[in-house]
C-alpha cells in the first residue's frame, strides 16, 4: 500500500522510539500503530509476514519493520523503517551504558535498573498476550502454541523440528482455511532487492577491512554468522 512519505517516516519513528519491552512488545506496538490505528496492512498480512519472518534467522522484529517499509515505499521504505526502528534503541542504549558507567555501582541505580528489568518481563507477557489473541484464532492454534512451548521448555527440542512438525500439520489443516494465495513477486524486482540488501550488509564491513579496522571487521563478520544461525527470534539469541 502507498502511503504518504511524511506520514510514514514519523509513523516508523512513532514504532522505534515507543517499542520497548523487546521483540514481543515491538510487534504488539507495529500492530497497534498499522493495522488497529491505520489500513496500512490488513490483519492476514500482518501475521502473514510475522509467521515468515518468525522463520528467518536474526530478529522478527526488525524483520518484520523492514519488510513492512518495503512493502508501502520499496527499498527506500525498508531502509527508513529499519533504520528508525534501530536508531532510537541505540541512543537510548549508549546514553544508559554511559549513566552506568559514571555511577553504575551506587545501589540507588542498581535499584533503578532492577525494576526496570522486572518492568520489562511484564511488558513481554502483555505484549504476547495481544499478540496470541489475534494470531491464534482457531483451537488448533492454541493446542499447537501449547505443544510447542512444552517441547522447547520441557524437552528442550530443537526450534527446526518443532517448525516443521506445525508445518506438516498445517499442510494438512489448510484446507480448513480461506486465505486467498498471496500475488506473484516479480523476479526482478526480487533480485534488485536481494543485491541491495546484500550490498548494505557486507560494503562497510567490506570497508572496514580494506580500512585495516581489524577488530570491527571480526566484530561486523561474527554478528553476521550469528544473524545466520539464530532461528527461533530475538529471544534465541540470548543463551549465545
Amino acid at each position: 500500500m502507498q502511503v504518504p512519505f511524511s506520514e510514514m517516516v514519523r509513523v516508523f519513528a512513532r514504532i522505534g522510539i515507543l517499542s520497548f519491552g523487546g521483540p514481543a512488545a515491538q510487534i504488539a506496538v507495529m500492530h497497534k500503530e498499522l493495522v488497529d490505528d491505520r489500513p496500512w496492512m490488513s490483519e492476514a498480512q500482518f501475521l502473514n509476514a510475522l509467521s515468515f519472518c518468525m522463520l528467518l534467522p536474526g530478529p522478527e522484529a526488525m524483520q518484520l519493520t523492514t519488510y513492512c517499509g518495503w512493502r508501502m515505499d520499496g527499498v527506500r521504505g525498508g531502509l527508513i523503517a529499519g533504520l528508525l526502528f534501530v536508531i532510537p534503541g541505540a541512543v537510548v542504549m549508549a546514553a544508559l551504558a554511559a549513566i552506568y558507567v559514571w555511577v553504575g555501582q551506587v545501589p540507588l541505580v542498581e535499584a533503578l535498573f532492577l525494576g526496570i528489568k522486572a518492568t520489562v518481563v511484564v511488558i513481554v507477557l502483555q505484549a504476547l498476550l495481544k499478540v496470541s489473541r489475534k494470531a491464534l484464532i482457531r483451537l488448533d492454534g492454541w493446542i499447537i502454541a501449547a505443544l510447542s512451548f512444552i517441547a522447547i521448555f520441557v524437552f528442550a527440542l530443537p526450534f527446526p523440528l518443532i517448525i516443521a512438525c506445525a508445518a506438516i500439520y498445517g499442510a494438512f489443516a489448510s484446507g480448513q482455511t480461506n486465505n486467498a494465495p498471496a500475488p506473484p513477486l516479480a523476479k526482478a524486482n526480487t533480485i534488485r532487492t536481494i543485491a541491495i540488501g546484500g550490498a548494505i550488509w557486507w560494503l562497510p564491513i567490506a570497508a572496514l577491512w580494506a580500512s585495516g579496522q581489524t577488530l570491527l571487521t571480526e566484530i561486523g563478520v561474527y554478528f553476521s554468522k550469528l544473524a545466520i544461525v539464530t532461528f527461533g527470534g530475538a529471544y534465541a539469541f540470548w543463551p549465545i
